[in-house]
């Protein structure tokens, strides 16, 4: 198969025998890094032009860089605030807290393509309701048109250095208290309520984001399926309601919400036939090798060469 959709971890600050036989595999088309992958830039340097290297056309290779608890790479690099930081100061200076963001996207940005990383998993587009931990200070307010705002503010930062923006966790985690991460969070709201609040910063920003990673929250009232596995919310409302043209990400299909849904090629096929269009496993290898084994399954969903071109920053496009 000439296809790729999978994104997948490595191990350590270089790439192992195994981590090179994974990634030269036709259906791994990414890669996600993590604080274990980074010593210093010099290290990060060479470590990104081996994954460059490892076949063609090229890998595209991704970090969580959003700031506060979720920043991969610190010493060497910006310390990026929470988002909250952004949202307290809009309280007060609505443009200071734009320029803030917008400032901070450049650095956040400019910092990454120097050092061959494509693009951050930013920003999150949540709203913030005070209920859930694991969002959180990640969220940029309560407010839809201040989360707008700031978000727009921080995606144009983005761009002034060549990177694209990834909004998440569509379309919308900031109301259930479950963390995704360790159970299959349920969300009891009608798609009106959702509608009238959540979906609104995807909804404006459509034409400034290049993806979207979809929520493993099941919302019961409008559909049984977790968002990243929904036909409705990813076919129906991302793509034909809201008008998003741009890659589909699905959240770490390893992650316990997703347990309970099958085998992980199960999984995988599941995102794939919702919409999706890259599938992570992370922190999971075993799950990795074992998606990998059944590549046959996954052809009557994928067929083609899909070009991820468009993710790569224009500092080290190439």
């Amino acid at each position: 198969m000439s296809f790729g959709f999978l994104m997948v971890d490595i191990e350590g600050y270089t790439l192992s025998d195994e981590d090179v036989e994974i990634l030269n595999n036709p259906l791994v088309c990414g890669v996600i890094l993590f604080s274990r992958n980074y010593k210093n830039k010099e290290q990060l340097k060479i470590l990104t032009e081996q994954i460059r290297g490892v076949k063609s056309p090229r890998l595209v290779i991704a970090v969580d860089q959003e700031g506060g608890r979720v920043q991969r790479f610190k010493d060497g690099f910006t310390i990026f605030p929470p988002a909250s930081v952004y949202a307290d100061l809009y309280q007060d200076d609505p443009e200071k807290a734009k320029k803030m963001a917008f400032d901070n996207g450049v650095k956040l940005s400019a910092e990454l393509l120097e050092v061959g990383v494509d693009f951050s998993f930013t920003p999150v587009l949540d709203i913030d309701y005070q209920n859930n931990e694991v969002i959180g200070d990640r969220a940029f307010g309560g407010d839809p048109q201040q989360v707008i705002e700031l978000t727009r503010a921080m995606i144009d930062g983005l761009a002034e250095s060549g990177m694209i923006a990834v909004g998440k966790h569509f379309p919308g985690h900031g109301f259930v208290a479950e963390d995704s991460h360790h159970e299959l969070p349920v969300d009891s709201r009608s798609l009106e309520e959702i509608e009238a609040k959540d979906l609104v910063p995807f909804q404006e920003l459509v034409q400034k984001i290049q993806g979207v990673m979809p929520a493993h929250i099941v919302y019961e009232k409008i559909d049984s399926m977790p968002a990243g596995f929904s036909d409705f919310w990813i076919r129906n409302i991302l793509r034909e309601q809201i008008g998003f043209g741009g890659v589909v990400f699905s959240d770490d299909i390893s992650m316990k919400a997703t347990t309970s849904y099958g085998a992980i090629s199960q999984r995988v096929k599941m995102a794939l036939s919702a919409g999706c269009d890259m599938v992570l496993i992370c922190n999971d290898r075993d799950a990795v090798k074992k998606a990998l084994d059944k590549g046959e399954a996954y052809q009557d969903i994928v067929s083609g060469f899909k070009d991820f071109s468009c993710l790569y920053g224009r500092i080290e496009r190439g």
